[in-house]
């Protein structure tokens, strides 16, 4: 756990003492400056979640300190304390940024009251900011939507990992639902009351990866126009996901690995080594087991990320639970969108169980969700899935849009036969029965070339 680290700025020795003492028994960890310029010594070296600091000091009054820190470290707490207290000056420090003053003398319980109210607010402000307001309650393993072996077998072994403090790697295909699954270990952990922080390692440029990662004091590079933490510190005693982890280049494996190993770190351009408690959950589409073997990421990194290793099922590999998923998604989308849309028709449920879902979970939410967008009735039908269109079935990520579209077809063509044939070889109620209109069937009866010869009796 990192300790509160508290900055005293005093030009009277005594107060500083006083200061010091009373803050470290409340558990905080205090450094101590008697003036401006010892002040931008310490805020070039480090971070401070709280100064108290004293407007009346010589060379820089603390108005300027304060505009100094504001500049450096943004997210820093201050707290302005005056034996002159005044209006205009309580004003003027709350217009650049104080977060409140005290006066002298003051009661030592309403200076402890005011720093723990400021700390609380600074930390409840980080982790909703971190959790971007996620209900928690959606990544209870329940919402893990699945039923064959696999998944029981998935929820068992989740059940098992979740409480405690291991590495995690979660592999599987893209849209498998691998980040759904980081969070459902971290809010089922012991640590869910703390952040879950996520990177995605392919989406950053390899030279902001270590800033954003470990945090860099301000001036360590040409952007670094103030001083930042990065996410293993904002993570501390939560967890942080690590997505992609098979894009990060060998020089930032090095650095994660000792971080690993010693849960300690340095920010870019920083002196001091900060001590985490993170867990790490990272996952990957790749055959990481293969790019050991070439090379292209380190096999002791490998091994201390792979302790326990969760391979999620691609979609075709358990074909049972595409109607569960597709009726969860059916009434998620119909609720969002506020349409009465109640089931998916028979036929329209044949061809998704037959689809082959190179995009897995997240292609089969994407086409449910089109579904629902652009169907006028109160059943999901034929003409409302995208698999008659070859462009629309390369907007849902189909490679293999040729022998897909022929298997399709074909199923389509003998859907339409038996229609016709048990309704008589009446287009009308044919149309009724697969859920299309009857413009729509005989566009279809044209485009296979089915006409009532081919059909049936004349």
């Amino acid at each position: 756990m990192l300790e509160d680290k508290i900055l005293v700025v005093d030009d009277e020795q005594s107060m500083r003492e006083f200061l010091d003492i009373m803050l470290k028994k409340e558990g905080y960890k205090v450094s101590l400056a008697s003036n401006g310029e010892e002040v931008l010594k310490y805020i070039d070296k480090d971070i401070f979640d709280l100064v108290l600091l004293d407007i009346r000091m010589p060379k820089m009054d603390g108005i300027a300190v304060l505009k100094k820190i504001k500049s450096t470290s943004p997210e820093t707490v201050v707290i302005m304390i005056t034996a002159y207290a005044s209006a205009d000056t309580a004003i003027k420090a709350m217009k650049e940024g104080a977060y409140d003053y005290i006066t002298k003398p003051f009661k030592v319980d309403e200076i402890k009251l005011i720093i723990k109210n400021a700390l609380e607010k600074k930390h409840l402000q980080k982790e909703n900011v971190l959790l971007k307001q996620v209900v928690r309650d959606r990544y209870v393993f329940e919402n893990i939507i699945g039923q064959s072996p696999k998944m029981l077998a998935l929820y068992d072994l989740l059940h098992k990992v979740a409480p405690t403090k291991t590495n995690v790697l979660i592999t599987g295909e893209s849209g498998t639902g691998k980040e759904l699954v980081a969070k459902a270990i971290h809010f089922n952990s012991p640590r869910k009351e703390k952040p879950f922080v996520t990177l995605n390692c392919g989406a950053i440029p390899e030279a902001l990866l270590e800033s954003e990662l470990f945090g860099h004091m301000k001036g360590a590079f040409t952007d670094a126009i103030a001083t930042k933490k990065g996410l293993f510190e904002m993570a501390d005693e939560g967890t942080i996901f690590l997505d992609e982890i098979s894009e990060l280049p060998l020089m930032m494996q090095v650095k994660l690995l000792r971080v690993l190993q010693d849960r300690e770190f340095k920010r870019v351009g920083g002196t001091e080594d900060i001590r985490v408690d993170v867990r790490i959950i990272a996952a990957t589409n790749k055959d990481l087991e293969r790019a050991v073997k070439e090379k292209r990421f380190r096999e002791d990194l490998y091994y201390r990320l792979n302790v326990i290793q969760i391979k999620l099922p691609s979609l075709r590999e358990r074909r049972e639970d595409i109607p569960v998923l597709a009726a969860h998604f059916l009434k998620r989308y119909s609720e969002e969108l506020n349409k009465n849309i109640s089931r998916i028709s028979p036929e329209a449920l044949h061809l998704l169980l037959n689809y082959e879902y190179p995009g897995n979970v997240r292609e089969l939410q994407n086409i449910i969700e089109r579904a629902v967008v652009i169907s006028r009735d109160t059943i999901i039908s034929l003409h409302d899935l995208p698999f008659g269109d070859i462009d629309e079935c390369e907007t849902f990520g189909s490679k293999k849009e040729g022998r897909l579209r022929q298997s399709i077809e074909g199923m389509e063509q003998k859907m339409i036969v038996d229609a016709m044939e048990k309704a008589g070889y009446h287009q009308t109620k044919a149309a009724e029965a697969l859920g299309i209109s009857e413009r729509m069937l005989r566009y279809k009866l044209k485009k296979y070339g089915l006409k009532d010869s081919s059909l049936g009796p004349s």
